[in-house]
């Protein structure tokens, strides 16, 4: 059974404010590096919880304190920072409680998100620390080539998320005469290491997007983060990879994007989509 996918276009922090709290089991995000937002030192006090102004947050002072310390670090991440923690909010909103958040990030900025996710949701709600290496670009002879994105997964409720590794695609074992030939045939469970190529320069899944992720990296997200017949959501949707893997297997998506080139290759992507928000023809 396919899943239906509603594509809204506009700013998503406008968009998903209007969404249902807790109306989507799993979140899926794969924001911008560079928002496009000039820089700006910002200057902030500490503020608890509650004070007039202040900010609403799940983990008050502590939070403000660790974004205070890391601004001292780097100054640039605060900006970025400010453009994504409204929609992390809002995304922890819309979350059910037996749902997960995926957020998609590189290197530039994961260690520092790692910090403040932890604070805003709670140390307790991180579920892993997922590595998507490929092997692509250049190789630089001056440092490590860098071949990696990095995922972090944050569950709604410690107790109650829903995660089904046996729906999962498996893996060939690396050393498949180690183990049984039934073993290597059926192919072992992912670890938190994910060894997948890039879209392919040709082939059916190459939209011409820039930022465009391979389905098999989202295919592994919403086979164990989800069931058939769940919500699914991405508001950076880009070239829509989310919800085409979504709705082949079954689950419903919801997709936000502001730019019109990816409502235009999202629309030719998937013909049954409906479109929400303004029209194009």
């Amino acid at each position: 059974m396919t899943g239906s996918v509603v594509i809204h276009e506009g700013d998503n922090l406008e968009v998903v404010r209007t969404f249902a709290d807790a109306s989507f089991t799993l979140i899926y995000l794969d924001p911008p590096f560079n928002t496009g937002r000039p820089r700006e030192r910002a200057v902030e006090t500490v503020r608890s919880v509650g004070a007039a102004g202040g900010r609403k947050g799940f983990h008050g002072r502590e939070y403000e304190r660790l974004r205070g310390d890391l601004r001292t670090y780097d100054d640039r991440f605060d900006d970025y920072w400010g453009f994504l923690e409204p929609r992390l909010e809002e995304a922890w909103r819309l979350l059910a409680d037996d749902g997960t958040l995926y957020v998609h990030l590189d290197y530039r900025e994961a260690h520092y998100a790692k910090v403040l996710m932890d604070a805003l949701f709670g140390r307790d709600r991180f579920l892993n620390e997922l590595i998507w290496a490929y092997d692509y670009g250049a190789k630089s002879r001056r440092r490590w080539p860098t071949k990696h994105d990095t995922i972090l997964v944050y569950v709604k409720d410690p107790d109650r998320y829903w995660f089904d590794s046996e729906s999962v695609d498996r893996e060939p074992y690396m050393a498949p005469g180690l183990v049984t030939a039934e073993k290597a045939a059926r192919g072992k469970l992912p670890t938190d290491v994910w060894w997948h190529t890039i879209v392919p320069t040709t082939g059916r899944e190459k939209t011409g997007y820039p930022t465009q992720k391979p389905e098999g990296v989202l295919r592994r997200i919403v086979q164990a983060s989800s069931r058939p017949g769940d919500r699914v959501l991405d508001f950076f949707a880009g070239s829509g990879t989310t919800g085409a893997v979504a709705s082949a297997l079954g689950r419903d998506a919801v997709l936000v994007d502001a730019n019109p080139e990816a409502i235009a290759v999202m629309r030719e992507r998937m013909p049954h989509a409906e479109l929400a928000g303004p029209r194009r023809p």
